[in-house]
């Protein structure tokens, strides 16, 4: 079966003002104040929590991996009791999700957020119905960009590796395709803007709408 995997993060939703909440709950707990911006540094929080604590950190002074490793679950458990005030699924996805099961492909989720917080998460927004798996940073001991965890998405999604493609926003997702040898298509309305057409992906999208035709161009 043809199979499009999708990333969550930055693709679907939109969860960048909640993660850099999380993330600043910490420095504030530790009498640091908010050294994050929840606009300028969206693109941060979407390569997860210890990222987004190293950057404050940074800001802040040395940054101490010690120290990233004790607030990281705090970071988290912050996130869940936050987990969707502020974020939404970006405008067109669920209609481009239903318009490609629709004709007949099997949808997944492959994303570097912990699998427990991604399965609250769709759950919420209402959309864990459209997606056959969800894989995430913890399923397996490896993450995006290993290939590892966007085959088990496909597989559990009941699709076929060689039929199969990845929609995702930043050099992560085109990395993971890259290795498992699929083609992806990047967002262009995430943080990157149109600076993903540097990481040379076999296609761009602007709008969700435009999705499901560039699906049938990729995958045969």
């Amino acid at each position: 079966m043809r199979t499009v995997i999708f990333d969550l993060d930055g693709t679907l939703a939109d969860t960048s003002a909640d993660l850099i909440c999380a993330a600043n709950a910490c420095f504030k707990g530790l009498g640091m104040g908010t050294p994050l911006d929840p606009v300028a540094d969206a693109l941060t929080a979407f390569h997860g929590g210890r990222a987004m604590l190293r950057l404050g950190f940074s800001r802040l002074g040395e940054v101490s991996e010690s120290e990233v490793d004790i607030q990281y679950p705090l970071l988290l458990a912050a996130y869940e009791e936050g987990i969707d005030r502020e974020t939404r699924l970006y405008p067109g996805a669920v209609e481009a999700v239903e318009a490609l099961r629709r004709a007949g492909f099997a949808t997944g989720i492959c994303t570097n957020k912990p699998e427990r917080l991604a399965e609250i998460l769709i759950s919420r927004l209402g959309v864990r119905d459209l997606f056959g798996s969800l894989v995430g940073a913890d399923t397996l001991p490896v993450r995006k960009p290993d290939p590892a965890p966007y085959r088990l998405s496909v597989e559990r999604a009941g699709g076929a590796l060689d039929r199969s493609m990845l929609v995702g926003d930043t050099d992560t997702d085109r990395r993971t395709a890259a290795a498992a040898g699929v083609p992806v298509a990047l967002a262009t309305f995430g943080p990157a803007g149109r600076g993903v057409t540097d990481f040379a992906p076999e296609a761009t999208f602007d709008a969700f709408d435009e999705l499901p035709s560039l699906v049938a161009k990729l995958i045969f």
